[in-house]
């Protein structure tokens, strides 16, 4: 382009290639870019190249726990709290008409989970007197709670649950009297406060 001044030649780089233009085609091409004057196609590509850089941050922040199953769901690779410890597992029980006692409910809540009963000959005769016991009418239906609750639910607060992680057993070991005391004075206050508040 030919002006009627002398305008002093520049050099600017483009992509793959080097320009000689003008002072005055520069100004020109900056204005393109130039905030004061928004072309509505270029603000386009703008706001593309923004989405384009958050999406690729939120996908770097992404942990390597978590697996992607669809084009929107992710999900977590690492195991849930139930499957961590199996006595956590949350069950809903209505126990059929053939279980009358609370040794064959305890069996039965245990079928599943992957413990059992310790053997007859290592459980204490209290605990042996226990699973004697009819099956109270209210524990036939149990849930949802956790198998932990379950059990303990069952064998009622005179006893406590024992756990051996390593074999996988479980049985009950009779609370002490101070204990079973304490927690029957406990129940009894909370009511009391209950019974208070209506």
């Amino acid at each position: 382009m030919d002006y009627p001044f002398p305008v002093p030649r520049r050099t600017f780089m483009m992509p793959a290639r080097l320009y000689q233009t003008t002072e005055a085609e520069s100004i020109m091409k900056r204005s393109l870019f130039n905030s004061a004057h928004p072309n509505p196609v270029h603000s386009g590509a703008v706001t593309a190249i923004c989405i384009a850089g958050i999406c690729t941050v939120t996908s770097l922040s992404v942990h390597a726990s978590e697996i992607q199953s669809g084009r929107y769901s992710m999900y977590s690779a690492a195991p849930t709290q139930a499957q961590s410890e199996l006595l956590e597992a949350t069950v809903t029980v209505q126990l059929p008409d053939r279980i009358q006692t609370i040794g064959e409910t305890v069996r039965y809540l245990l079928q599943r989970s992957g413990y059992r009963l310790a053997a007859t000959e290592s459980t204490a005769p209290e605990t042996l007197a226990l699973f004697t016991l009819p099956l109270p009418a209210v524990h036939r239906h149990l849930g949802p709670m956790t198998l932990r609750e379950a059990l303990e639910t069952l064998a009622g607060p005179a006893f406590h649950l024992v756990q051996d992680p390593v074999h996988r057993l479980i049985t009950f070991e009779q609370c002490a009297v101070k204990e079973v005391v304490v927690r029957g004075t406990m129940n009894m206050a909370n009511v009391e406060v209950a019974q208070d508040d209506d």
